[in-house]
């Protein structure tokens, strides 16, 4: 049976997720996008560094390496490599279907909202086989809160801080997984409801908090619940 105090948007019960590094590993094929890059234009670019900082969109990476004047061009180029080059070298990030199914085991919805293109997020949930119910593309921190608010998305799930600063925007629950560029103390300090290691983790959290709802941890002497979990 549904907790009584999970979050429930207009809709039902419904639970967003990030896309890179939340649900899918995609760092492979965005190094192989990148070196494509470096090979065509000659630009030296540090492929660590950037796979180090995924998150924002596109251009935002792009302006480190070319001229503002260049980065439009630099970024079509990209995309229309992307899906030959990247969605095929995808993998789900541990924990990903188990995840969802979860979700969908207590009636709720899916919904990803992700700063990728809406069509190469398309691509890479359907080469990867998640049964998510929506994606939503083009979107980046407090600018995915407009998604999350139509889909009644009530709890956001991201391993990003701007994933934190989307649920906020929403006014929604935020689980941060410690699977991206940002650790768990990191995911912490800034302000997420809830931080997991992985998605691996989400299910027996989602199902079985031990205070029934989505704060694990009962209220100190003080009277105020701890803001997140290990």
């Amino acid at each position: 049976m549904l907790p009584p105090d999970l979050p429930r948007g207009p809709g039902g019960l419904a639970v967003g997720f990030d896309l890179d590094l939340t649900l899918a590993d995609t760092r492979r094929g965005i190094g192989a996008c990148f070196e494509a890059l470096v090979a065509e234009t000659g630009v030296s670019i540090d492929i660590p560094t950037v796979l180090g900082r995924l998150g924002p969109p596109l251009e935002h990476e792009l302006s480190y390496w070319f001229p503002a004047s260049e980065v439009d061009a630099m970024a079509a180029r990209y995309r229309a490599m992307y899906g030959g080059i990247a969605v095929p070298a995808s993998e789900a990030m541990p924990g990903a279907s188990a995840a969802i199914e979860a979700v969908r085991a207590l009636g709720g919805r899916t919904v990803v909202v992700s700063a990728k293109n809406e069509r190469h997020a398309r691509a890479t949930v359907e080469f990867l086989g998640l049964p998510v119910d929506e994606v939503v593309g083009g979107l980046f921190a407090a600018a995915k809160g407009v998604a999350l608010r139509e889909h009644g998305v009530s709890v956001y799930v991201g391993d990003h801080t701007a994933d934190v600063d989307a649920a906020r925007a929403a006014e929604a629950h935020s689980v941060g997984v410690a699977t991206g560029p940002f650790d768990a103390e990191a995911l912490r300090a800034y302000g997420a409801d809830v931080v997991l290691p992985d998605l691996v983790a989400f299910p027996d959290w989602f199902a079985l908090r031990p205070s029934g709802g989505l704060n694990p941890y009962p209220p100190g002497p003080d009277g105020v619940r701890p803001r997140a979990m290990a």
